[in-house]
């Protein structure tokens, strides 16, 4: 059964991960609620797809709350993201309907930024489509 192991925040972390044969990590800080000041998974997202080093899938969950976050994460060598809170607060807010529309949204702002960026597609962003 693939293993993905979620809560990622070293690249120390990720190699062994690795070494162990996990499928996928999922860079996370668990919305920072565990520990204080703990890293935003987005600035440690590129050296932990570095010290993995295509041996696993590797995700991002956190901090996900526009197209242009998607963008940025795929960047730094996100496979995908994961997005919790837009999809629950529209769940609230107005139920199946809203959360289709929180991913329409989400979806338009992501193709927004891609031509915004010269990227006809995802799969064509780099770290140098960012501004250090």
């Amino acid at each position: 059964m693939p293993l993905v192991l979620k809560g990622i925040l070293t690249a120390e972390d990720a190699r062994l991960a690795a070494e162990q044969g996990v499928e996928a990590i999922v860079v996370s800080n668990h919305g920072a609620r565990q520990l204080d000041r703990v890293p935003a998974p987005v600035d440690v997202l590129a050296e932990v797809v570095a010290a993995v080093d295509g041996r696993a899938e590797v995700l991002v969950d956190g901090g996900v709350r526009r197209g242009l976050d998607i963008a940025i994460a795929l960047a730094l060598g996100a496979r995908g993201v994961l997005v919790g809170r837009p999809i629950l607060w529209a769940l609230a807010a107005g139920g199946q309907a809203a959360v289709e529309q929180a991913i329409a949204i989400l979806g338009d702002e992501l193709a927004r930024t891609l031509a915004l960026l010269g990227a006809p597609t995802a799969h064509d962003l780099r770290p140098d489509h960012l501004v250090p």
